[in-house]
């Protein structure tokens, strides 16, 4: 990586780029990947490319590595007496948002905090749950007639925590869930700089995953490679999350296997991680992946996918939280899955 990985994934959590607005991150991963690889291009819906050339024969097979780059929030939908009503952009719980500092981000940046009625002033039934959303409001400290001067229906709100460490190894703060894939594919691209390959390696940010997964379902279907892989996160073991719900941060990736995976790209990945000496755990997938496998794997006629995660705990809050030597180890495992390929692969695939 160009810079130090721990500054760079802490930009990227920094950042605004919620779904369908992304614009910021994707073009600070631009500068990122732009020296370590070849081509780099936007797709018509906001997917970032960037191609790096393999050294075998023309033409080459290529492999596409996908991770989501947008993220969850939310958005204004109602200004009441210079209060700002909510409505959540992807999976957001609201036992979560109350207190929680956020920007709007409307004609001007306004900094703000959600907050909720006083207890005695709202109705019975919501005084002894989880308070709903229609009751959350955001407060931005103006006089109404300036917030209706700067904020508009339909503005995007985003979480304004700051990530921090815990530990040496441990990082928390919002977005991990998209953007510690992002990191691991960027550890990926310079390990490359310096190991050979024959493979073209297609680096896709994918848009849109948290509503519509449209991101990765397009950019297969335009650039066509001869298989991809899927890197996201999955449940890491804490409170409340049995052992065969989640796994250990700190132990490595895991390896997808279900009907979205591909058994052959499944022992290539299982025969990557031995040659780096990095443990792997298999990951059962029986319905979905949680990543963006289900696009790449139904583009055009079909294309064999694999998924690698990294585990993360408190999904979908401000305070996700994973290990940075599990991102470390799963760009390294992408890259020596990439370095592996044979100029054949592609055609010794099968489901058996």
């Amino acid at each position: 990586m160009q810079s130090d990985m721990l500054a760079f994934l802490k930009e990227l959590v920094s950042l605004p780029a919620l779904c369908a607005r992304d614009k910021p991150v994707r073009d600070r991963i631009r500068r990122e990947w732009e020296p370590m690889v070849d081509e780099i291009g936007t797709s018509r819906l906001g997917n970032l490319h960037g191609i790096k050339h393999g050294s075998g024969p023309s033409p080459r097979s290529q492999v596409l590595i996908a991770t989501h780059m947008d993220a969850i929030g939310m958005m204004v939908s109602e200004i009441v007496e210079g209060f700002l009503r909510l409505q959540v952009i992807g999976g957001l719980d609201p036992r979560m948002l109350l207190g929680l500092p956020v920007v709007v981000h409307g004609r001007r940046r306004l900094e703000g905090t959600i907050v909720q009625p006083p207890e005695a002033c709202l109705p019975p039934a919501a005084r002894r749950s989880a308070v709903a959303f229609e009751h959350l409001l955001i407060d931005v400290g103006l006089p109404p007639r300036q917030v209706t001067r700067y904020v508009r229906p339909g503005d995007i709100v985003s979480f304004a925590l700051a990530p921090f460490q815990l530990g040496e190894d441990f990082l928390a703060g919002h977005s991990l869930n998209s953007r510690a894939s992002v990191a691991a594919l960027t550890v990926c691209l310079l390990e490359l700089q310096r190991r050979n390959h024959l493979w073209d390696v297609i680096a896709v940010a994918t848009a849109q995953k948290e509503k519509t997964a449209g991101g990765a379902l397009t950019s297969a279907y335009m650039l066509q490679p001869d298989m991809a892989i899927a890197v996201g996160v999955t449940n890491g073991r804490g409170p409340g999350v049995a052992e065969h719900q989640g796994f250990i941060l700190g132990e490595g990736p895991t390896n997808g296997w279900g009907p979205s995976i591909h058994p052959g790209i499944h022992r290539e990945i299982q025969t990557a991680a031995q040659r780096e000496d990095i443990e792997l755990r298999d990951e059962i997938m029986p319905v979905l992946t949680g990543a963006d496998a289900e696009g790449l794997q139904i583009a055009r006629e079909g294309i064999p996918t694999g998924v690698i995660s990294i585990p993360l705990r408190y999904l979908h809050t401000s305070v996700e939280l994973v290990a940075l030597s599990d991102i470390r180890r799963t760009g390294r495992l992408l890259a020596s899955f990439v370095s592996g390929l044979e100029s054949d692969f592609a055609e010794t695939l099968s489901w058996d």
